[in-house]
């Protein structure tokens, strides 16, 4: 597997950084005082730190350094670094296999 990144920490956004149209067809599940301020946005689309699974234990990602994943499709996924200060973020785009 590998990880592609530009190690670059994001800080978060808040709800109300959210365009409107975002949160009512991406994030309809939310409600309005739900999310505070655990938005980002990676490679053009808006995501949600809610989104997120932990890593496997003793995992590939894990000794990598990264600490939750969202899958993006059958051969990749979103990876995430929340910053010891949880005010940010890196991002990362795993690829498994012949997708590298």
């Amino acid at each position: 597997m590998r990880v592609r990144t530009n190690n670059v920490p994001r800080h978060f956004a808040y709800r109300y950084e959210v365009p409107a149209s975002v949160l009512a067809s991406d994030f309809d599940w939310l409600d309005e005082d739900e999310g505070g301020d655990n938005f980002f946005k990676y490679r053009g689309v808006w995501y949600h730190l809610s989104e997120f699974l932990r890593v496997a234990d003793g995992g590939e990602l894990e000794t990598m350094g990264w600490e939750g994943y969202s899958a993006d499709s059958f051969f990749s996924a979103v990876v995430i670094r929340v910053d010891s200060d949880l005010e940010s973020l890196v991002c990362g785009l795993a690829l498994s296999g012949d997708q590298e």
